[in-house]
């Protein structure tokens, strides 16, 4: 699963990106509004976990926003403004789910898998490419009904790929999905990852084809 955390709060933003990876949960940590906005136009997200007060403005203004670049993308808003009127205002602008500060850790963690089993949500979590399954919920996949054995960069590659299947994903786009944003990333090392993908795919009979000086294309061979 990776998240977008948007919170101008760099302590609070630490605890809860060590907090969340240690329950295998990638993060990517922006503060500001203008940031959000960049970073989902250019990564996919399982949720969004947004500090409602923002150097920038309120992030409730940016929900709509963040559906539009990505349509049912679940948002969780922190807040330090928990009276029952600011929660109302909260999840009737859009927002999913209302955590008043401070709170526990295990909670946003609790709320975050609540979100990803809501039958909405489960109902859409599978994609189908030819004799390839990924499930979007947790990341696992199928080539011709077996299990697929997955790194978590590989899972994230795959994710994109899938998503977009059969059109290219630029390089810098999948970086971008597959990396942290505070991530070094060796020149050959999104290539080795795909090498890898292709092989564990052909009994999928799915392709990840190179296009050369753009990205990768995924497609069910003929």
């Amino acid at each position: 699963m990776r998240i977008l955390l948007v919170e101008d709060e760099l302590d609070l933003a630490r605890a809860l990106i060590s907090a969340l990876e240690r329950h295998d949960i990638l993060v990517d940590h922006v503060s500001t509004l203008e940031m959000a906005l960049e970073a989902v136009e250019n990564a996919v997200h399982s949720i969004a976990v947004l500090d409602r007060k923002l150097p920038d403005g309120d992030s409730l203004t940016i929900i709509p926003q963040l559906r539009r670049a990505q349509a049912g993308l679940p948002i969780i808003v922190l807040s330090a403004l928990g009276s029952p009127e600011h929660r109302i205002e909260g999840l009737e602008t859009g927002a999913d789910d209302y955590l008043a500060k401070p709170f526990v850790v295990d909670e946003l963690v609790a709320r975050i898998r609540a979100l990803m089993r809501r039958p909405a949500m489960i109902a859409d979590m599978g994609i189908t490419v030819g004799k390839l399954t990924f499930n979007l919920g947790d990341g696992t996949a199928t080539a011709a009904g077996e299990p697929m054995t997955l790194t978590r960069r590989e899972v994230l590659a795959l994710e994109v790929l899938v998503r977009r299947a059969g059109r290219t994903v630029a390089r810098s786009a999948l970086e971008e999905a597959v990396y942290g944003f505070d991530d070094e990333i060796a020149s050959n090392t999104l290539d080795a990852h795909i090498s890898r993908l292709r092989r564990k795919l052909a009994p999928a009979n799915v392709e990840i084809h190179s296009i050369r000086g753009i990205g990768y294309l995924l497609k069910a061979t003929a």
